[in-house]
């Protein structure tokens, strides 16, 4: 077997980027919506849709013409946090992959076996044989969904052995199915022929000459970088991305990503579907949704989007931690894409002015308190305890501090307070996550928002959002002579698990 490892050439080039980079990054320009062809009503119809009808938005930004145009942020989550971007990650990945290719370390036309020997099958179909990096990239490795849903990207066991011993029923090339352990595949293969990690691959290439300075990428226990999900950065950060992707692969007047790549990548090279008004019935290219009205875009679930429009010299990033991304999408086309002409617009300071005041006041909802001052008070400072639970649940108590409810909980690893307000979303940290997945997907400090208030005299009420991930734990206590009924929903923002639990009052 022979892996191409980073030649003289490529280390040479890999020592004129880390030099051409060593300076800071410039901020994206930032411009009104008219001066871009864009009536700023139509931005604030879009941002109110947005807000009104979708649950929930965390971010947005809007750019045209290489101009910011509108950028906003729903309370708590803020511009400079971090986001976990779930399968928006598979676009870096790509990215990764062809400057691998640029700088002849990988080729398309690569075999997958070859690079993993020990690891394949005694006796390997002719199927597995044929499978190429370009199979892996655009989805279309001949394996059934059905096949890959035991496996499980954070299993102690190794991956890439057991992606090699997955049944490959077409040829490869010539049947599409959604395969995120595909991409993992292009990541361990990355990591196989340059000896590093994704992230450390694409740090001097691409993310710190976009000025990406904060990224972090979930791995699997053997150490490799997942690949198809896990990345987590800011909202400017996809839109510097997506705005290179615009650019043919230039950014402030360097080649970062060769032109013929972000021309591969973004086409259409596997069909997916043949419905004319489904965004995911457009084509896959390598990583890379095709979409409606001849874009594409990177996408994560819940609602992260890298949407890229050629046509319109348009980018839009969005955050969000929802089900409804066809309605999201559906938002973009009906109420921006039509007002976005082709010559600058005469300012509009009123319609600006509103636009403005929106987007700096948007905000999740927080609970809505329903008490008189005094009714609930006598509820707090006991001590409620539980029977052994699968949230490892021992007792909670809740207090008030000032205008701020705290509630305690104690578990085996100790007492976790959480702070709340009904007037406002209050910031912290925790390592109690109450079947909520928290960014990094492992026990660690946390970056959460709570708000809490009293919703009927026995009942508090507790929202608790994991600010760098698309989660959210809602916390139910009522109380009663008896005891409290705690019910716990956690995951996405309107679904996930439910859990039920009953604590018996203490002294204790």
């Amino acid at each position: 077997m022979k892996i191409r490892m980073l030649g003289i050439v490529a280390i040479a080039s890999l020592l004129a980027v880390v030099a051409a980079n060593a300076r800071a990054a410039e901020p994206l320009p930032r411009s009104t919506p008219e001066q871009q062809g864009v009536a700023s009503a139509a931005v604030l119809d879009l941002v109110a849709a947005l807000d009104s009808e979708i649950s929930h938005v965390h971010g947005l930004m809007v750019l045209r013409n290489g101009q910011v145009i509108a950028q906003g942020w729903w309370e708590p989550y803020r511009p400079e946090f971090i986001h976990l971007l779930y399968s928006l990650s598979k676009s870096f990945t790509s990215t990764a992959i062809g400057l691998a290719i640029s700088e002849g370390t990988l080729s398309l036309d690569d075999r997958v076996v070859s690079f993993f020997p020990d690891e394949v099958p005694d006796e390997p179909s002719w199927e597995l044989e044929a499978m190429r990096i370009r199979d892996l990239l655009s989805m279309s490795t001949g394996q059934h969904g059905e096949d890959m849903r035991g496996i499980s990207l954070q299993s102690d066991t190794s991956l890439v052995e057991t992606f090699l011993h997955l049944p490959v029923a077409h040829k490869p090339g010539t049947h599409f199915v959604y395969n995120t352990a595909a991409t993992f595949m292009c990541s361990a293969i990355l990591q196989k022929v340059t000896g590093v990690k994704l992230l450390d691959y694409l740090h001097p290439r691409l993310l710190d000459p976009l000025g990406i300075e904060q990224a972090t990428w979930t791995e699997t226990p053997d150490g490799i970088t997942h690949g198809g999900f896990g990345l987590s950065v800011t909202t400017e950060s996809i839109a510097r991305f997506g705005q290179l992707y615009l650019q043919d692969g230039v950014w402030e007047g360097r080649q970062l990503i060769p032109a013929d790549w972000v021309r591969a990548a973004t086409s259409r090279q596997t069909s997916n579907g043949s419905d004319p008004d489904g965004d995911w019935d457009q084509g896959y290219g390598y990583q890379f949704w095709r979409s409606r009205h001849d874009s594409y875009r990177g996408d994560g679930a819940m609602g992260q989007f890298a949407l890229i429009l050629p046509k319109q010299n348009s980018v839009i990033a969005i955050n969000s931690g929802t089900s409804q991304m066809a309605d999201i999408m559906n938002l973009v086309w009906d109420r921006l894409l039509p007002a976005m002409g082709d010559e600058p617009l005469a300012e509009d300071p009123e319609a600006q002015g509103r636009l403005k005041n929106r987007l700096e006041s948007l905000s999740i909802p927080l609970p809505s308190s329903a008490l008189n001052a005094g009714e609930h008070e006598k509820w707090l400072g006991r001590t409620w305890k539980f029977e052994e639970n699968p949230l490892g649940i021992e007792s909670l108590s809740l207090h008030e501090e000032g205008d701020d409810s705290v509630l305690a909980i104690s578990t085996s690893d100790g007492t976790h307070e959480i702070r709340s307000s009904s007037t406002r979303w209050v910031a912290g940290e925790t390592e109690l996550l109450l079947g909520a997945t928290a960014a990094g997907g492992s026990k660690q400090e946390n970056r959460i928002a709570v708000s809490g208030a009293w919703t009927a005299e026995s009942v508090f009420s507790v929202h608790l959002a994991f600010t760098e991930a698309p989660r959210m734990a809602t916390i139910e206590l009522q109380f009663s002579d008896e005891g409290v009924a705690v019910e716990l929903k956690s995951g996405t923002f309107g679904g996930g698990q439910i859990h039920k639990l009953v604590g018996e009052a203490s002294d204790a």
